[in-house]
């Protein structure tokens, strides 16, 4: 590796710098000094490539002098030159046995942008400025300070025909937006069987120049290659780097339940208008166990469970919603971090994170970058929020009535995200958006009613105190169908002591309480018959809830058709990634 960054630091040379101070204009090329000075560290490093070959990369001080710095660069430089003498015969018999002269050490000298020579007693931090020119001896280096790097390039170990290929993209000092991307296939062997190749290696053919690349039915079978280069915006790029695909592109599965309803939301929304989608995309941790392939999804062929199938799945899926707001449930954190922040990144959309603490995946939620800005977030966990926020001390004096009850609620580990964004054209525009995931069990009626109440407190503190009068849009997977009493209490604003609810697992666990909260909330897509589909269960338990005051349902997305969502008997299948179904609407300001 250290031999390709020498190499790549002797070929990429820099523009023409200023005059020096002393004489004439410096090569209109030069090579390559890198600095690398962050204000949180204590060192500064330096990589360059002396005359002899040979490349060094130092660890200095900030706060150090440049003289010692130089000092050290003419020391080094003088071993070099050293160990070229020995290896040449010639100059060691003109030179004399001791070698001296080949080890005498060069001037080295540190100039501005303006050609004036830096003082030696300047700390480094200040010093080795982006433009300066570093001289050792006769050779110039131009200083690149802070210059784009790639720290990570990665492709998905899965590869889909028809389904985009979204890079892992980090960077430092840049940002995968203003990177240059470079696709490239394998040429097919020639006819014959005999591999069109140059050297050991395939031939590659340039595919593409676009950040997402969505491979070909004609691509079955081949491997892929990125080629990076780093940006940071303003005109400066890094070294390039390259990656190829563990494995072949491989066929599609054909038709996917989600391809109708792409049909609808080809265009992003235009102003004034927003397109919010909530979904339970099933996490992995869940997916890929024994019971989950045995006894919950029997009828998904094993490969359809697979995290890197599904998530090319998604990835197709949720770009094709052209959405402005995704709130995604049952997200696990290294889907989140590999997979989902980095496409849809590539989408213009950012995302957000909140774990279940003692779960592996938690809540997403992502906005649209040139639509909303991130102003505050406010994310609890319900069993913390009930034993310290001070805002929920009445009704934890409540529920302490109900130990049993009470020892069950802090059991759980359910989290609510809550994000207050603004509008990017129109800043008197703000938005409350929450996303939760409530406790799953059928018999958990009374624990989802108690999760419910924390939340809605907690979201009226913040739409109602901290931010007055915002909007509220709540999505999630509920675990609640239409009849039950946590969305009658979400949608009617009150629940009665007496709701059967509150019996839901028993007279054991019975707790009587009367609840209400401000919020004029309906159902932004209504009841449909089903949100989630298994085999042995299928029903509405997804919504988009949002506060009908401030907001208007412009067009809500059809859900795939029975036919289409049963076509592989049930969810999951080889054409749709979730067990739950992504529910999508547009709204508009009132």
């Amino acid at each position: 590796m250290w031999r390709r960054l020498c190499s790549a630091l002797r070929r990429l040379r820099g523009s023409p710098a200023a005059v020096f101070a002393g004489g004439g204009r410096l090569p209109a090329a030069m090579e390559r000094a890198v600095v690398r000075c962050v204000p949180s560290e204590p060192k500064l490093s330096l990589r360059f490539v002396l005359p002899d070959g040979s490349a060094r990369h130092m660890q200095r001080d900030q706060a150090e002098s440049l003289g010692r710095a130089l000092s050290r660069i003419a020391t080094n430089a003088a071993k070099g030159r050293a160990k070229t003498g020995k290896k040449n015969k010639k100059a060691r018999a003109e030179d004399g046995p001791s070698g001296e002269a080949a080890a005498v050490a060069p001037a080295v000298r540190l100039f501005s942008r303006d050609g004036e020579e830096i003082a030696e007693e300047m700390p480094n931090s200040a010093a080795w400025q982006d433009g300066a020119v570093l001289q050792i001896g006769e050779v110039q280096y131009r200083v690149e300070r802070n210059p784009p790097a790639l720290t990570e390039l990665q492709l998905p170990r899965s590869l889909l025909a028809g389904f985009p290929v979204c890079p892992k993209v980090s960077a430092e000092f840049a940002a995968p937006q203003y990177c240059l991307f470079r696709w490239y296939c394998e040429q097919r062997p020639a006819a014959g069987g005999v591999a069109a190749a140059s050297g050991d290696g395939p031939t590659w053919l340039e595919m593409s120049a676009e950040r997402v690349f969505t491979p070909s039915n004609a691509l079955v079978g081949l491997r892929l290659k990125l080629q990076c280069t780093p940006g940071d915006g303003a005109q400066r790029y890094g070294l390039p780097r390259e990656v190829e695909s563990s494995g072949p592109v491989e066929a599609g599965p054909g038709a996917c339940t989600f391809d109708s309803r792409h049909l609808y939301t080809k265009k992003v929304c235009g102003e004034g208008s927003v397109r919010i989608v909530s979904y339970n995309i099933l996490a992995d941790t869940y997916a890929q166990t024994e019971f989950s392939r045995t006894v919950l999804y029997p009828y998904c062929a094993p490969y359809a469970l697979e995290i890197d199938y599904r998530q090319n799945l998604l990835k197709k899926e949720l770009s094709g919603y052209s959405a402005d707001l995704i709130c995604l449930q049952e997200v696990d954190k290294s889907v989140f971090v590999d997979s989902l922040a980095p496409a849809l990144d590539a989408f213009g959309l950012e995302g957000l994170f909140k774990i279940k603490e003692k779960q592996h995946e938690g809540l997403a939620t992502f906005y649209r970058r040139d639509k909303f800005s991130l102003l505050t977030q406010h994310d609890i966990a319900f069993s913390e929020a009930l034993l310290s926020d001070p805002l929920q001390k009445e009704f934890c004096d409540k529920l302490a009535k109900y130990p049993v009850v009470q020892e069950k609620v802090l059991q759980r580990s359910s989290v609510l995200q809550v994000s207050v964004l603004q509008s990017t054209t129109d800043p008197s525009r703000k938005i409350c958006v929450a996303n939760t995931h409530l406790y799953w069990h059928p018999k958990g009626g009374n624990i989802r009613l108690i999760q419910i109440a924390v939340a809605l407190s907690h979201i009226r503190h913040i739409a109602c105190d901290l931010y007055p009068s915002i909007p509220v849009i709540f999505c999630g997977d509920f675990n609640s169908i239409p009849s039950s009493g946590t969305y009658s209490f979400i949608s009617s604003g009150g629940i009665a002591e007496d709701h059967e609810d509150w019996v839901s697992n028993g007279e054991e666990e019975r707790c009587n309480m009367l609840l209400s909260h401000p919020f004029k909330l309906i159902s932004a897509c209504g009841e449909p018959a089903y949100t989630n589909y298994v085999g042995g269960f299928h029903g509405c338990l997804d919504y988009i809830f949002i506060d009908k005051n401030a907001l208007d349902v412009e067009q809500v997305i059809p859900l795939p058709s029975h036919e289409e969502v049963t076509t592989h008997q049930a969810l999951p299948s080889v054409s749709h990634p979730s067990d739950h179904i992504a529910l999508i609407c547009d709204l508009k300001w009132k």
